[in-house]
């Protein structure tokens, strides 16, 4: 009995430690009721949000917007805040913010993809009494005179908000700002739909390829979507794609079918993997052989439906 007892602890305990994660119920997690009552600071942040970015250029001027995705979830059970933004070019940015009780401050540790570092640089900040999350860093100006750079959320709340980075000197009289970002809530974005969706596009593609309807395959992909296939150069383009499908070399496929492993979400992107198989027959000789297979695939939203971006797989030898 003793067994059983510390058994159905060990399973209550190592469950308990997860019950705050992100989660299918939880697409962003929740705070952990235990941790710090600061750790909520970013609630109005949780989730998605589809943004405008707009940096300056040296002559002061203002670069056009870009289109970036803004996804804010809690981590480490509740405890910590994890965002990640996705820009129209694919670069990617994040980072882990902490709430430090001992230090009354929120810490955050930035890291980017274009810009990969041994270690992370980080901001302190606390939330004012006048709703913003204001965070700094020391950074010299370009004409050596010390300062910060100042990182601010504010106009917080259940539609969105608004971000503004700026350089300011120490007394924080100078102000300049240098990065602006505005942002609308995706309310309505359901992982479970959007992975029904792409659950149905792999079955679609499947039945195509089954029944020799490439213009379908074709139009599965986006207009500049590329597909990797083993020993040749990356084939770029819709008409492209239609062209390398359709070349089945004297073979009739019998049977095809997708069975995702993992399809996780990154605002207007997603990315699959897992393994294929099928059956086809040598239109030759009638003989039938049977095949299997790995693949990468990244998925692009376009209107309210997902494309295939980027598209590697390659055969299993047994």
């Amino acid at each position: 009995m003793k067994h059983f007892y510390l058994l159905f602890f060990l399973s209550f305990t190592a469950v308990a430690q997860y019950d705050f994660e992100p989660s299918s119920e939880f697409p962003f997690g929740r705070a952990n009721p235990n941790a710090p009552e600061q750790v909520k600071d970013f609630q109005p942040m949780i989730g998605e949000c589809h943004c405008k970015s707009e940096t300056r250029k040296q002559d002061g001027s203002w670069n056009e917007p870009v289109d970036m995705t803004w996804t804010f979830k809690y981590i480490m059970n509740g405890w910590a805040v994890q965002d990640e933004t996705l820009k129209v070019d694919g670069a990617h940015s994040g980072s882990i913010r902490q709430y430090i009780a001992d230090s009354v401050k929120w810490y955050v540790h930035y890291y980017a993809s274009k810009s990969p570092s041994t270690s992370l640089p980080t901001w302190e900040g606390t939330k004012k009494d006048n709703g913003k999350i204001v965070l700094y860093r020391d950074q010299k100006a370009p004409n050596g005179m010390d300062g910060f750079y100042r990182l601010t959320f504010y106009d917080m709340n259940e539609s969105g908000y608004k971000w503004v980075g700026e350089w300011v000197s120490k007394d924080e009289n100078v102000v300049y700002p240098t990065w602006k970002i505005d942002c609308e809530k995706n309310l309505s974005f359901d992982p479970k739909i959007e992975k029904a969706k792409i659950l149905a596009n792999n079955e679609a593609f499947s039945n195509a390829y089954i029944k020799g309807d490439f213009e379908t395959i074709a139009n599965s992909y986006t207009d500049n979507g590329k597909i990797f296939p083993n020993n040749t150069d990356i084939i770029r383009g819709r008409e492209a794609i239609k062209a390398r499908w359709s070349a089945r070399n004297g073979y009739k496929v019998l049977h095809h079918e997708i069975n995702p492993e993992e399809i996780t979400f990154a605002g207007n992107y997603a990315y699959d993997y897992g393994y294929f198989k099928g059956k086809s027959q040598n239109e030759s000789n009638g003989s039938v052989s049977e095949w299997k297979g790995k693949y990468v695939v990244i998925w692009k939203k376009i209107g309210d439906d997902w494309k295939i971006y980027l598209d590697i797989w390659n055969q299993i030898n047994e």
